[in-house]
């Protein structure tokens, strides 16, 4: 999912300089927000920028810091009709020269840094942009006045098994309640 976009969001780790911060700001033109919107599934996107810095971090790690402000256009979870969101997020990322290493018996566990990625000879802000804003998205966007309507199926004559009924301790409080009948005669 990593786009190119037009505007200058790539930088060669050996043009950075060591001894201060490089600021960035990347606002994707009309046709980038088209492809972001295709590339992430979204019904649109508009007003997207992040704006950061990096700076060294030791002597061959990169620190990316920057904010992004997104907003985004999806279909509702119940409704299908659109809903709009705004996404702003705080975004860090550590570019690790080398990258612990594993040892050939030892189970893979999420890292102690989760923002960390292995340093290569460019650090790509269009790539950055497009996961952060993937990874901020609403999972289930809804209408505000979306509902879900309860529908019951079952055989005629038979009452339709409920939310309630599917709890793992409803059966037990029904065989408490006949207990609790036999009890009183």
């Amino acid at each position: 999912m990593s786009q190119k976009f037009n505007s200058p969001a790539a930088f060669r780790v050996a043009d950075l300089p060591q001894n201060r911060e490089t600021a960035f700001e990347l606002r994707p033109d009309r046709s980038e927000l088209e492809m972001l919107a295709r590339d992430l599934d979204l019904l649109g996107v508009r007003k997207v920028s992040l704006i950061g810095t990096l700076t060294a971090s030791g002597k061959t790690d990169w620190a990316l810091r920057a904010r992004l402000g997104a907003t985004v256009v999806q279909p509702c979870i119940v409704s299908l009709e659109p809903v709009t969101t705004r996404i702003e997020a705080d975004i860090e990322r550590h570019f690790l020269a080398l990258m612990p290493e594993l040892e050939d018996d030892e189970e893979i566990e999420m890292p102690e840094d989760e923002n960390a990625e292995l340093l290569g000879n460019e650090i790509d802000v269009s790539a950055t942009l497009s996961e952060a804003l993937a990874l901020n998205l609403p999972l289930y966007p809804r209408a505000p006045d979306a509902e879900l309507n309860k529908t019951g199926f079952t055989e005629p004559g038979k009452q339709a098994m409920t939310d309630e009924d599917a709890r793992p301790f409803a059966g037990l409080a029904s065989l408490r309640d006949m207990l609790g009948e036999k009890d009183k005669k």
